[in-house]
Parts: structure tokens; C-alpha cells; sequence
């Protein structure tokens, strides 16, 4: 069954007597080839049109039955009182198991998908073991700054009223106020590994009187090429430690480092899938790029009063992208590596805000921007990887809402992955509307 939102986007299109697909292939180079390369010099990974369709199965509190409230958690008043000052509700899957296991002291190792509530499971035993022990430490690495500034939010507000000083290290912003805020002795140090190694190497960070690690989303800093800067900075670290690591997926690589420096940890998993359960994923394809642009505006005044997050490939295509949509009367911010943290904060703001509807990204913000009212996200460009796709509409449905998730590919892509199979492909009719042929559930849909 299709979704409303692509029901309404049809229903405009018809209206307006356009055809939603074109047909032949597209003169583009495909973007599924192993030949097509990413800046970071890796191939990019083929993904079959079919791994972006997928049904919504929403799931419920009901689904889940915690095995603690918020209250049964053993931690200080001050923090007891912070958090009922947050008026959560039941604690999610990873809240319910990961908090117990921190409160006593133990590494843990905790895998759940994407916006399920992870930073809340990490903050807590880390804030209580600060409040009881005066001589604690923590440092938190985060792939992203944005990613480490909602933490640093978040742990601030859990921390209110206990006069725990923190600093946060990260590019974009000035070193000089980084510099200051260390030499105040933070008892929390959060970052990015990139500018965390930094201070270590000029000698304004000294990491040997910390005794509590986490390290979030570890999985996408380990796709960003920080694994190296990862071990040497744990390595920095001598006392005894309670590590936390948290990802929404888990490998061979990730296995390796946590073994590296984990003391017996315990495993938490309550991830539920590949893509979250909550956002209805479909496909639109476009002939030519004049096409490609007209559709996304489409699709753009149909959902004009919900929040839309969309991906683009580079830089330059996400600043053209911005500029073309403003030109043609849409509220939107762009957000990526370039610009400045100040830049990329006052854009988040406005997009939390509403002052913008829409937010235009890199993958530098996959893993960064939380904002739980983001309904859609779009794939203007094809992910670099699966696991970057995970991410990336993981910034829709979060909270147990629904969101829905839309993947631009060219036409003829389906095709022409299925004639380097070896065995005969199927045929494939272009006669009728791609998108209702697309809207098929996953076990229908055209395979590899």
C-alpha cells in the first residue's frame, strides 16, 4: 500500500498533467558503479534499488515491556531530580538494560538502531559515578560535532545544579576558548577524535586520570578513518576504566578494538533490524537532472509544513542545491564540512526551530543532527554505502514516530544491475508508472 505522502505527491504531479517517470536510461554515469569513487577514495558500495523499499512496521511502547522506570534507577538525588525534571517516560530497550549494567560499574557494549535513546543510557552511569566519586573522569568521542554538542546538551542537563565543569573539543570553533576550558581541569572532556588528538599532541589535554571511556557511534567513526587517532588516544588512558561502547552496528573491526581495551564487557543488543521499523522507505526515478529537480520540488510543496532532511553527495552540490531551492521560495539551511561550527550551529538551530523546514546535508551530519521532529528524509544523492544509508534516514521515525524515506535513483539503474547477473534477468516495462511498481513490499520488489 502506498504511503500518503507519495499518494499526495502523485495526486499533485497527475494534477499538473507531468509524468512521474521518464523513460530510457539515464546519461549519467551510474551511480551504483564500482567504478564511481567516494572523496575519501574508497569504491563506492552497489546497492540494489530494492535494499531503499521497505514497508513502515511501526512499533509501539506496547511492543516493549521495560523492566524499570526512570525512578527504580539507584543514582544521587541531584541527578534522580534532573531526570524527572525531564519527564521521559518509559525507558527505551537499550535505557531499560545498559543503565543497570553502567550504575555497577561494568564496560558494556551496547548496539540498538539509531535514535533509540543511547546518549541517555551512557549519560546516566557516567554522571552518577561523577557525582560520587570527586576524582572521576570521563572522555566521550563522537564521530561528528554536531553529535558531540547534542551530547554535550544532554549531559548538561542530566549534570544541572552539580558544578561539574566540561569542555568540548571539536573543529570549527576557536582553540583559544579550548585551551581555556582545559585549564579549568574538566572533569568531562567531549570531542571529536580529530581535534582530541590534537591537544594531545601539544600538550593541553592529559588523559591519564581519566577512568571512564564512551565512545559513541562507533561504527561511523571507524568509516570516517579514526581508528588510528581511536587507539591513541585510548591508549593515553593508564588508570583502570569503565568503558561504554555504543553503535548501531557491530563487525569484525569494531570487535577488534573493543577487545583492545573493553575488560570483560557486557553485551547489550535490542537492535531490531537493518533500517528502523518506523520509516516507510520508497524509491523515485528521474531521466535527466532538469527532472530530477522538478520531482524533489514536488515532493517538497506536498510535504511543505513537515521537516525534511536532504542528502547530497559534495559540498558544492549541497550549497547549489540550497541555493536553487531558496530561489524558488523554500525555507532551507545547508549544512556541511566547510563551513564553520557557528555556521553549522545557527542552521541546526533554525532547522530545530522551524525557522527553516528544510536542512540540505553531507554525510557529516548523518550521525548528527537529532531533531525529533524530522519527518523525511531524501537521498538526493545515493549513500556511499548501505550503513550510511541506515544512518542517514535514521534522522526520521525517531521517538517511535513514523517517517518516511525517499531514494532518487536514475532510471534504467534496476535494469542494468540485473543484466550483470549471470543467470537471465527480468524483464523489466518502463510502460507503466515506475513509482507504483516500486511501491511493492521488500519481498516483492525486483531483486539482485
Amino acid at each position: 500500500m502506498k504511503n500518503s505522502f507519495l499518494m499526495a505527491y502523485e495526486k499533485r504531479s497527475q494534477a499538473a498533467g507531468k509524468r512521474m517517470h521518464g523513460g530510457g536510461y539515464s546519461k549519467n554515469r551510474s551511480r551504483f558503479s564500482n567504478k564511481r569513487s567516494s572523496g575519501r577514495g574508497t569504491k563506492k558500495e552497489n546497492i540494489h534499488p530494492s535494499k531503499f523499499i521497505k514497508e513502515a512496521k511501526p512499533q509501539t511502547q506496547k511492543d516493549y515491556q521495560a523492566q524499570n522506570s526512570f525512578d527504580d534507577f539507584n543514582v544521587l538525588p541531584i541527578l534522580a531530580r534532573n531526570i524527572r525534571a525531564r519527564r521521559f517516560k518509559s525507558p527505551s530497550p537499550i535505557q531499560d538494560q545498559a543503565v543497570p549494567i553502567g550504575l555497577q560499574g561494568k564496560d558494556i557494549i551496547g548496539i540498538a538502531n539509531t535514535g533509540t535513546g543511547k546518549t541517555v543510557a551512557f549519560s546516566i552511569p557516567v554522571i552518577n559515578r561523577l557525582l560520587k566519586e570527586k576524582d572521576a573522569k570521563v572522555i566521550i568521542m563522537a564521530p561528528t560535532r554536531e553529535l558531540a554538542s547534542q551530547i554535550l546538551d544532554e549531559v548538561k542537563t542530566l549534570a544541572r545544579g552539580a558544578r561539574i565543569f566540561w569542555c568540548l573539543l571539536i573543529g570549527g570553533s576557536p582553540m583559544r576558548m579550548q585551551l581555556r576550558d582545559l585549564q579549568k581541569n574538566p572533569r568531562i572532556i567531549i570531542g571529536t577524535p580529530g581535534r582530541i588528538k590534537d591537544h594531545i599532541e601539544r600538550g593541553s589535554l592529559d588523559l591519564s586520570n581519566v577512568n571512564m571511556v564512551v565512545l559513541d557511534e562507533v561504527d561511523r567513526m571507524l568509516d570516517m578513518g579514526f581508528v588510528n587517532d581511536m587507539r591513541r588516544i585510548l591508549g593515553k588512558i593508564t588508570t583502570k576504566k569503565q568503558s561504554f561502547f555504543f553503535s548501531a552496528t557491530m563487525d569484525q573491526k569494531i570487535s577488534t578494538l573493543i577487545n583492545e581495551f573493553a575488560h570483560d564487557p557486557v553485551s547489550v543488543t535490542v537492535k531490531t533490524g537493518d533500517t528502523s521499523d518506523n520509516v516507510d522507505q520508497n524509491i523515485v526515478e528521474y531521466a535527466t537532472r532538469e527532472e530530477k529537480i522538478q520531482k524533489l520540488e514536488e515532493i517538497l510543496k506536498v510535504n511543505e509544513e513537515n521537516k525534511t532532511l536532504i542528502f547530497d553527495e559534495t559540498k558544492r552540490g549541497v550549497e547549489r542545491l540550497a541555493r536553487t531551492l531558496t530561489e524558488k521560495g523554500f525555507r532551507t539551511e545547508a549544512i556541511h564540512g566547510d563551513k564553520s561550527q557557528g555556521q553549522r550551529q545557527r542552521a541546526l538551530t533554525n532547522f530545530k526551530r522551524s525557522k527553516a523546514r528544510i536542512m540540505i546535508a553531507t554525510d557529516v551530519a548523518a550521525r548528527g543532527i537529532d531533531v525529533a521532529d524530522i519527518t523525511h528524509v531524501i537521498n538526493y544523492a545515493t549513500p556511499q554505502s548501505y550503513s550510511d544509508y541506515v544512518h542517514r534516514i535514521g534522522r526520521a521515525g525517531r521517538a517511535g514516530k513514523a517517517g518516511y524515506a525517499l531514494t532518487f535513483i536514475p532510471i534504467g539503474e534496476a535494469k542494468a544491475l540485473n543484466q550483470t547477473k549471470k543467470r537471465a534477468p527480468q524483464k523489466v516495462s518502463h510502460k507503466r508508472s515506475n513509482m507504483r511498481r516500486h511501491t511493492k513490499k521488500p519481498a516483492q520488489a525486483r531483486q539482485r
